[in-house]
């Protein structure tokens, strides 16, 4: 079977002044038209209520900093100079496997790892209890470990391990990603400069074309593993990504092991900066993996991520902002604010409704007005997405708009905004593997979108009703502006609802497959 380019060795395209320079061309467009926005914003007339005006300004202008700030971190993106890796080193590769999930794709992935080239051993860190597991490892070269009922889940697995073996270098390999025969080549020759913590490379999919929740979770990743993992690499501050991250033994030591929570690869992350080891993202593609299939498992991902993502921001951060450079505190701040966007967007969400259903008006801002204005902003925003889309470990198949990860995006507010309350109430949710096949049905996660579609159309009869029937004609001429206003800023939400529920819609008629076997590992191809 032919598999396409998907299956070849990538690697992103080399930063350079003239590439820094046409960056910095729109760079300074964005930032004169964000002052010209903000001249525009910041007038008296435009205060309607102090209180809820200053949330209004709070919400929206957090959005543009950390806009401005992915823009500055692309002036520093770097690709690190390859360095062949050193005969000898010892090394192992950890994949685990948990109850339910399906047999015949550890059968490929230890397949796959039997076949990476530097020499290695490959553990399974197995919790089924079914003893066909024991009998895949060792039909493929790999040593069994039965850790049965640790705390921790996959973490408390490879801290188990940990202790059972002595490598000096671990690739932490989730066991849906299939890697490719050179993966150790090209990262172990970095592990020469002694401190050097770990290295983490692009984690990219091969199941992306099998619906729209597969292409949209997709998408919502190419910016981070190209332009935004590589300008973090040059400040030092490049996450581990929990998959395809190869760790020296001594900094996981450090810290006392690989960390425990539901975002443990951002744990282990920041507890080994705080402890004064550098980090290296490589921007190749020596590895394909599983995104969910359908909204349902898309949506408990996003929920175990998000409620995950705040207990670094919550709980890590503040312990350790002394011991991180200013770099590494404004990445993490920045990255465990990402799902804050739950509780921005939902209060954007209910403005439109505050001054509909009570009467309740932030700002006096005419809408178009307000397009107009935002429009120059919003369009340089685009050109430097579309811009930096050069340096993607693999554009041909990533480079475009990425509209499916906005809409899916958006319908998950909901979700995040459930992972801040579970945050701030320090409430527990267990840590439920990503599912690897599509999970067929209609899921209640969609629930949101549907009341927020029904209240959008209440409240338009609403509007007309009352405009038509109970509105004098002088208020009338003297409200017309801004009631439209209002119906076009709430039609906005409304619109971007149709995507989350077309995504539930088709997740309700997808077949489970095992896309793992169409993978031929003899056709991988890879240099040398």
């Amino acid at each position: 079977m032919k598999q396409g380019p998907l299956w070849e060795y990538r690697e992103a395209a080399p930063s350079s002044r003239l590439k820094k320079a046409g960056l910095g061309v729109l760079v300074t467009a964005g930032l004169i038209s964000v002052l010209q926005f903000g001249d525009w914003w910041f007038q008296e007339a435009h205060v309607a209520s102090p209180l809820l005006f200053l949330l209004l300004t709070l919400i929206f202008w957090w959005g543009i900093i950390r806009m401005l700030l992915l823009w500055i971190s692309y002036f520093r993106i770097q690709k690190p100079a390859k360095k062949a890796a050193p005969e000898g080193l010892r090394v192992a590769i950890f994949t685990t496997s948990s109850p339910g999930e399906p047999l015949s794709m550890f059968e490929k992935t230890l397949a796959a790892c039997a076949r990476v080239r530097y020499p290695h051993t490959t553990y399974l860190l197995d919790d089924t209890q079914d003893p066909r597991f024991r009998e895949v490892a060792e039909r493929n070269g790999a040593v069994w470990l039965e850790l049965v009922g640790l705390p921790g889940a996959k973490a408390g697995k490879i801290n188990a391990a940990l202790q059972l073996t002595n490598e000096d270098f671990i690739l932490v390999l989730d066991p849906d990603h299939i890697p490719f025969p050179n993966f150790l080549d090209e990262v172990l020759g970095y592990f020469q400069e002694e401190k050097l913590g770990y290295v983490q490379v692009s984690q990219t999919y091969y199941n992306q074309y099998r619906s729209f929740t597969a292409a949209g979770a997709a998408e919502q990743t190419y910016g981070f593993y190209g332009p935004t993992q590589m300008g973090m690499h040059g400040y030092n501050t490049a996450v581990a990504i929990g998959a395809n991250c190869t760790f020296r033994r001594k900094a996981l030591e450090s810290i006392g092991g690989h960390g425990i929570g539901l975002a443990e690869d951002l744990i282990t992350a920041i507890r080994i900066h705080s402890e004064g080891w550098k980090s290296i993202y490589a921007p190749i593609v020596v590895s394909r993996g599983l995104v969910p299939e359908d909204l349902g498992s898309f949506c408990k991902q996003q929920l175990k991520w998000s409620r995950g993502v705040h207990e670094v921001l919550f709980a890590e951060l503040p312990r350790l902002w002394k011991k991180l450079s200013f770099w590494q505190r404004l990445s993490y701040l920045s990255i465990g604010t990402y799902y804050l966007s739950g509780l921005t967007m939902f209060l954007f969400v209910a403005i439109p409704y505050l001054f509909f259903w009570f009467g309740i008006l932030p700002a006096h801002m005419d809408f178009l007005e307000f397009l107009l204005k935002w429009l120059p902003m919003a369009l340089v925003s685009l050109l430097v997405y579309l811009y930096v889309q050069q340096w993607l470990a693999h554009p041909q198949a990533e480079r475009g708009l990425h509209w499916r990860g906005m809409f899916l995006k958006f319908a998950c507010w909901p979700i995040f905004l459930r992972g801040f309350l579970l945050s701030l109430r320090n409430a527990d949710i267990p840590y439920i593997p990503t599912a690897k096949q599509a999970v067929k049905g209609f899921t209640p996660f969609v629930r949101p979108l549907l009341l927020h579609q029904l209240l959008f159309l209440t409240t338009v009869i609403y509007v007309v009703v009352q405009r038509m029937y109970y509105t004098p004609e002088t208020r009338m001429a003297l409200t017309s502006s801004e009631v439209w206003g209002m119906v076009a800023f709430a039609g906005l939400a409304y619109f971007m609802t149709f995507g989350g529920i077309y995504a539930a819609w088709k997740s309700r008629k997808i077949k489970a497959e095992e896309p793992w076997a169409l993978v031929d590992l003899e056709e991988i191809r890879t240099p040398g």
